[in-house]
């Protein structure tokens, strides 16, 4: 009996609590501030144009490849053997330096992608703490976590603006 009295007392205790500090909880939007700062910005854009750079070369190497094997096929019957199987060897061992740099590529996008992601999330959450300290805000949730909030516990457009003043663009090589 002693003990359910104490757990109600704790239970009672603890509601009081969280809903006297319910208004010190906000939220953000980070997959907004992450696309719409301008470091996030021009971050895409340089990442979308070394894509394109890079894609249309190796689709330039495919179209190749393709051509240099339909005009094996159709020499089949004018070589020998022997210089038919040499040069399919080769053309496979072609195709598998393709692949070997199309998998590259894409591994040194998706670094690239996760470090300008990185340097971003770097700069952000020193903003968050200090406006979290200057406004005394006791915590900030990612909106994607959320299911159902008044917006005017929304921090994006605000801690998107500070981001703004503080980074203007990411460096990547």
């Amino acid at each position: 009996m002693k003990n359910i009295k104490i757990l109600v007392i704790v239970l009672f205790s603890f509601g009081i609590f969280t809903q006297s500090s319910a208004s010190d909880i906000y939220f953000v939007d980070i997959k907004k501030i992450l696309n719409s700062s301008k470091a996030g910005k021009k971050a895409q854009t340089f990442l979308k144009k070394k894509f394109d750079d890079e894609n249309e070369k190796l689709k330039k190497e495919s179209a190749s490849l393709k051509k240099e094997e339909s005009d094996l096929i159709s020499k089949k019957k004018l070589i020998s053997n022997e210089d038919y199987k040499k040069k399919l060897n080769e053309l496979r061992q072609k195709n598998v330096s393709y692949q070997k740099k199309r998998r590259n590529a894409s591994n040194d996008w998706l670094k690239k992608k996760n470090e300008a992601r990185s340097k971003l999330v770097t700069t952000l959450n020193p903003i968050l703490q200090k406006y979290m300290n200057e406004n005394n805000i006791q915590i900030i949730v990612d909106k994607k976590n959320i299911l159902l909030a008044n917006s005017k516990f929304d921090l994006t457009d605000k801690i998107l603006k500070l981001l703004d003043k503080e980074l203007k663009s990411i460096q990547l090589n």
